[in-house]
């Protein structure tokens, strides 16, 4: 019974030896925060990817809008002129607009998903950087731990304007 109290004892003096050093070091720790999504958000490099996007792929998306304008127009043709033809030709007009139907739905899944694997490619890109500028921010005032996105933090701890300014832009919230 006394032999494990004296273990329990040094069990927790060990523990306190050890400990001491690791709290001393965590109480000198310096913690910054970032509001990576605002940051990103205010880059330069941000502005440029979506402007890239849209470029690249306004010309598709207008594209898209013109075949199915024209495609609705010839839907309200067909239900038009619908009686006044014969039925082979009906047949074939039906066959024609299902056809133009399916092709028209497959190109514009295929334009979200190029359009949205596109965005995850600038994204990823700006992401990198911004990572990239947190961290020299970070290295420069001597943060030890910067967390993103917190719940709550005081302004003091805010580092997201100086890594906005690293980035070239300007910061504001």
């Amino acid at each position: 019974m006394i032999q494990h109290r004296i273990l329990a004892l040094l069990a927790v003096v060990a523990t306190a030896f050890v400990a001491a050093p690791l709290s001393a070091a965590a109480a000198d720790a310096k913690v910054g925060v970032v509001r990576f999504d605002d940051a990103v958000r205010a880059s330069p490099q941000y502005k440029a990817a979506d402007q890239k996007m849209t470029a690249e792929f306004q010309k598709r998306k207008n594209d898209l809008e013109a075949q199915s304008k024209q495609f609705e127009s010839d839907v309200e043709k067909f239900k038009r002129d619908r009686v006044t033809i014969s039925p082979d030709a009906q047949a074939k007009t039906e066959k024609d607009l299902a056809a133009r139907q399916v092709d028209l739905n497959q190109a514009g899944r295929k334009f979200q998903e190029d359009a949205a694997a596109r965005q995850r490619d600038l994204t990823n890109e700006v992401v990198g950087k911004v990572r990239d500028a947190v961290v020299a921010v970070a290295k420069e005032k001597g943060v030890d731990i910067v967390v993103a996105d917190p719940v709550y933090a005081n302004a003091t701890f805010d580092l997201t304007d100086d890594v906005v300014k690293k980035l070239g832009g300007t910061p504001g919230k």
